[in-house]
C-alpha cells in the first residue's frame, strides 16, 4: 500500500478515536491537535489541518511553536503560501520564536512554487535568528535550484555547503543527479553518482531509480534492466517508479514485446502496475505514432480492472491531435467529460492543436468559448496553438487579434509566438509587417531564433525577394546561429521555386550557399534531390555551374538508372511548393501529459 494511503486510512482511525474522546467529554491537548495537524500536513490535506488549528486555538487559547510549524507545513506542503506567510505573522505576534523546522517548511513551499527570492530571503532569516543551516537547509536550496533549471547554482550551494564540514547525504546527492538528467547531462549525472560512491554512501531505491531513468532515456534499456536485477539481489523491491521509465523506453523503441514482458515481471515481482504505469506505456507508443496500439493498451487496463484517469485519455488525444484527427481527439474529450474527470488546460491545449492541425479554426474558437466557461485561462501555449492555427492559413489579421488579446491578459509572448506571428506574416505577403515584429522582438529582449530566420527566409523567397532571403540568411549566421540542415534546403528550394532564370547576387548566392553545405558534409535526402532538379531542368537544360554544385550535395546514387527515371516523372507531376510550412505547434513545445 502506498504511504500516503496508509497514512489517510491512519488518520481515519485517529479521526474515530478523537470523536470517542470528545464524546466521552475528554479534552484534546496541543499534543493532540500537533499529531492530528501533521497528519493531515502528510496527504496535503491542508484544509482539515487548518481547521483543527483553528479548533485548537479556539479552545486551547495558548499555543506552541510546534503547533505553528506543524500547520505551516502542512500549508507549504499544499503550496499555500499566502496562508503560510500569515500564520507566521502570526505566530511572531503572539511573540513565540519559530523552529527551525518552521523555516524549512517555508523553504520548502518556496521551491514548491519556484520562488527562488523569498526562498533566499528564508535562508538569510534562518541564519539572523542564529541557526546554523544544516544539511536540510542546504537541501532545500539544492532543492529550489533544481527544480528552477539551475544545476550549476545547485552545484555551487553544495560546494558552500562542504566547505561548512556539512557532508552530502543520499537526498541531496539524489537532488543533484535528477538535475542533470532532467538537463540530459547524463556524463555529470554519472559523474556526482561515482561521487557518492566515493564519499562510502551507498545507493538507495530513490538512487537506483534515477539511474534506471538516465539509462532509459539514453536508450540503453539493458543498463536499465541490469540495475533493476542488481535491486532485486540487494532485497531492495523496485516501485514503480523503477519499471515506469522501462517499460516506457521499450515502447518509445518499439519493442512492445519487451515492454509487456517487463509489465508481466512487474505483477510477478509483487509490484501491482497503475495507471501511470499504462500511461507510461501508452506515452511510449504515442511518441512513436502508434496512435491505434496505444488504443489498445486501453482493453488491458479495463481488463486489469485499472480505470483510465485524465491524463491517460489526454495521451491519446495528443496521438490523434499530431494527424489532424479532430474527430477522435473530440472522442476522448468527451470520454474525460463524461467520466467527471478534471478538466484542465493541458486537455485544451491538446484538443486546440488537433483542431489547429486539421484546419478547423472555427471548432477551435469554440473550444476556446469552453475554456472561458470552465474559468480555465489561456496561457501562452494556449496563445501559441492559436496563432500557429492563423499563421498556417496566412490570416495575419486574426493572428494580429490573438497577439493583441494576449497582452491585455497579462500572458507574455515567446519566442515561440513571435515565430508563429512572423509566419502568418509572411504567408499573406506582409513582409513589412514581419519586420515590424522582428523590431518589436528586439524591444522585448527576445532575439530570433533558426526558426524564426528560417520563416523569414522562406517569406522573402515567398515575396519574390529572392536578395532579401540571401541577406537574411548572411544576418541569421552574424548573429551567431549555425544554419541547421532545414535552413540550408527551405534557402535553396525557396530561390529555385520562385525563379526559372539565376542572375547576379541570387545565382552566386546559391552557388555560395550549396559550397557551404558540401564544405559541411550535408547531403539532402532523394526526394529533396529530386524536387530540385526539377528546377535546375528548367534553369539550365543542358547543365552547368548550378547543376554541378547542386550535385555535390545529392545522394550518392543520384546518377543511377532507376533515379533519372523517378526525376523525369516528377519534373512532370511535382508540385511547386515542395518545402512544407514549419509546424510550430509540433515539438518545440512539447509537454508530457503524465507531468501534468
Amino acid at each position: 500500500m502506498p504511504l500516503s494511503s496508509q497514512v489517510a486510512r491512519d488518520m481515519r482511525g485517529a479521526l474515530s478515536c478523537v470523536e470517542e474522546m470528545k464524546a466521552e467529554g475528554i479534552e484534546l491537548t496541543i499534543v493532540t491537535y500537533s499529531i492530528l495537524i501533521s497528519g493531515f500536513g502528510k496527504i496535503n490535506d491542508a484544509q482539515s489541518a487548518d481547521n483543527l488549528f483553528k479548533e485548537a486555538k479556539t479552545n486551547l487559547g495558548d499555543l506552541n511553536g510546534i503547533i505553528y510549524s506543524n500547520i505551516i507545513h502542512a500549508h507549504c506542503q499544499s503550496g499555500n503560501m499566502d496562508r503560510a506567510e500569515e500564520l507566521v505573522r502570526e505566530m511572531e505576534e503572539d511573540g513565540i520564536d519559530a523552529p527551525i523546522d518552521a523555516y524549512h517548511s517555508m523553504m520548502h513551499g518556496y521551491t514548491i512554487i519556484q520562488d527562488e527570492k523569498k526562498c533566499l530571503i528564508v535562508f538569510e532569516r534562518l541564519k539572523e535568528c542564529c541557526f546554523t543551516p544544516s544539511i536540510i537547509s542546504y537541501g532545500c536550496l539544492i532543492n529550489l535550484y533544481v527544480k528552477i533549471g539551475k544545476v550549476a547554482k545547485a552545484i555551487a550551494i553544495s560546494k558552500e555547503m562542504e566547505s561548512y564540514g556539512i557532508k552530502h547525504n543520499n537526498k541531496t546527492y539524489s537532488m543533484l543527479i535528477s538535475g542533470f538528467i532532467h538537463l540530459h547531462d547524463f556524463t555529470n549525472a554519472f559523474r556526482i553518482f561515482e561521487e557518492m560512491l566515493k564519499s562510502g554512501l551507498q545507493p538507495d531505491r530513490a538512487i537506483y531509480n534515477l539511474l534506471i531513468e538516465a539509462f532509459c532515456k539514453m536508450g540503453n534499456m539493458d543498463r536499465a534492466i541490469r540495475i533493476l536485477e542488481k535491486m532485486q539481489k540487494e532485497r531492495m523491491q523496485p516501485s514503480n517508479r523503477a519499471f515506469r521509465p522501462i517499460i516506457e523506453g521499450f515502447a518509445v523503441a518499439g519493442d512492445m514485446k519487451r515492454a509487456l514482458d517487463i509489465l508481466d515481471l512487474m505483477r510477478r515481482s509483487g509490484c501491482a502496475p497503475t495507471v501511470m504505469t499504462y500511461n507510461a506505456l501508452i506515452h511510449g507508443l504515442i511518441r512513436k505514432n502508434q496512435v491505434e496500439r496505444a488504443v489498445s493498451v486501453l482493453n488491458k487496463m479495463y481488463i486489469a480492472g485499472i480505470t483510465p484517469n485524465e491524463h491517460t485519455y489526454t495521451i491519446i488525444m495528443r496521438g490523434y491531435a499530431a494527424t489532424g484527427d479532430i474527430a477522435k481527439a473530440f472522442e476522448y474529450f468527451t470520454k474525460i467529460k463524461e467520466g467527471g474527470l478534471k478538466l484542465d488546460v493541458y486537455i485544451y491545449e491538446t484538443l486546440l492543436r488537433a483542431c489547429c492541425k486539421s484546419g478547423r479554426m472555427q471548432s477551435a474558437l469554440a473550444v476556446t468559448r469552453e475554456m472561458s466557461s470552465q474559468k480555465i485561462s489561456r496561457n501562452t501555449f494556449v496563445y501559441n496553438i492559436l496563432i500557429d492555427g492563423w499563421a498556417r492559413r496566412g490570416d495575419v489579421w486574426e493572428a494580429a487579434d490573438l497577439m493583441k488579446q494576449m497582452k491585455e491578459d497579462g500572458v507574455p509572448p515567446n519566442i515561440h509566438t513571435y515565430t508563429s506571428y512572423i509566419n502568418a506574416c509572411c504567408k499573406a505577403g506582409d513582409m513589412q509587417r514581419a519586420q515590424t515584429v522582428i523590431d518589436e522582438m528586439a524591444d522585448v529582449g527576445l532575439k530570433p531564433n533558426l526558426k524564426t530566420y528560417t520563416t523569414l527566409i522562406k517569406g522573402w523567397a515567398r515575396a519574390s525577394l529572392p536578395d532579401r532571403a540571401l541577406k537574411c540568411f548572411e544576418e541569421m549566421k552574424l548573429a551567431g546561429l549555425k544554419p541547421d540542415e532545414a535552413a540550408y534546403h527551405c534557402l535553396v528550394t525557396s530561390l529555385l521555386s520562385r525563379a526559372t532564370v539565376m542572375e547576379g547576387s541570387t545565382y552566386t548566392g546559391i552557388l555560395s550557399v550549396c559550397r557551404e553545405m558540401f564544405e559541411n558534409d550535408l547531403t539532402v535526402d532523394m526526394r529533396t534531390a529530386v524536387h530540385w532538379s526539377k528546377w535546375l531542368h528548367k534553369i539550365e537544360m543542358t547543365g552547368g555551374a548550378l547543376t554541378e554544385a547542386l550535385q555535390r550535395i545529392f545522394p550518392p546514387d543520384w546518377n543511377s538508372f532507376e533515379v533519372l527515371g523517378e526525376v523525369s516523372d516528377s519534373v512532370s507531376t511535382g508540385d511547386s511548393d515542395y518545402s512544407s510550412d514549419s509546424d510550430f505547434s509540433d515539438g518545440d513545445e512539447n509537454q508530457d501529459a503524465d507531468d501534468n
